[in-house]
């Protein structure tokens, strides 16, 4: 039987000639490959997609301020597309303001409704403590002014569902095409009592409510950064982590 020889190896990942000859003969394995060019990579991507989305969230007088930095051909076409975006959201924005919704109209003006536009119901608390639905009740009103293409209905909790539990609420139903396409049980999601306009419109977007690259939102939104994109890192969608927690 042959004997098995020890090979002395100091540094197995060391840039040395024996341990170039040691990975020749299988003895010890192949470095991985540098990292260094994927960091590169990713971060040089993080700077185009800077670039590229600089103008993103400007309003048309912010746009103007930026006629000596920009060159004037592309700043026109931009300003031309933003104008055509206010004139799209302007058409569509025909509810701005917050609905309250009665138990027999629940079917028409919540679920019919969501085949014409997305409809979200905020079912409240029945107790006048509960902070977080007090918050979300001044939120609500905030998107509706907003977002005026969206359809934002109000209604207690245990009106619209006998029994529902207080501990539940402030609960969020967010409907389309006749479904529910995502529920919140309370704001522990969005951040409970330290909830902000910013997180509910990342909820917009998140649903497809709102196209990511909304300028009402857009200005909100942080660019990827290059580290994530180096880990691989995925962001929870809509469909993901629903709480389906109704007793």
């Amino acid at each position: 039987m042959d004997q098995q020889v020890h090979v002395p190896i100091d540094d197995p990942n060391a840039d040395t000639e024996w341990n170039d000859i040691l990975r020749k003969h299988g003895v010890i394995p192949e470095k991985p490959p540098s990292p260094t060019p994927i960091i590169e990579e990713a971060l040089q991507e993080a700077i185009i997609q800077a670039h590229e989305k600089r103008l993103e969230g400007k309003d048309l007088d912010e746009l103007d301020e930026l006629e000596d930095e920009e060159d004037e051909a592309f700043l026109a076409e931009y300003r031309k597309q933003r104008v055509a975006e206010l004139s799209t959201i302007t058409k569509a924005s025909i509810y701005n303001q917050v609905y309250p919704v009665q138990k027999p109209d629940y079917a028409r003006d919540v679920t019919e409704a969501s085949c014409k536009a997305y409809v979200l119901v905020h079912l409240t608390s029945s107790l006048g403590t509960n902070v977080e639905s007090q918050l979300l009740t001044e939120l609500w009103r905030d998107l509706a002014r907003k977002f005026g293409e969206i359809k934002f209905c109000e209604m207690r909790a245990d009106l619209c569902i006998e029994g529902y539990p207080e501990r539940n609420t402030p609960t969020i139903l967010i409907y389309r095409d006749g479904d529910i396409q995502k529920q919140l049980i309370t704001l522990r999601e969005l951040g409970g009592q330290s909830i902000s306009l910013e997180e509910l419109q990342k909820l917009l977007v998140d649903v497809g409510a709102v196209k990511d690259n909304d300028y009402r939102v857009s200005r909100f939104r942080p660019i990827e950064s290059a580290s994530k994109n180096i880990r691989g890192g995925t962001r929870t969608t809509a469909a993901d982590d629903d709480d389906d927690d109704w007793d």
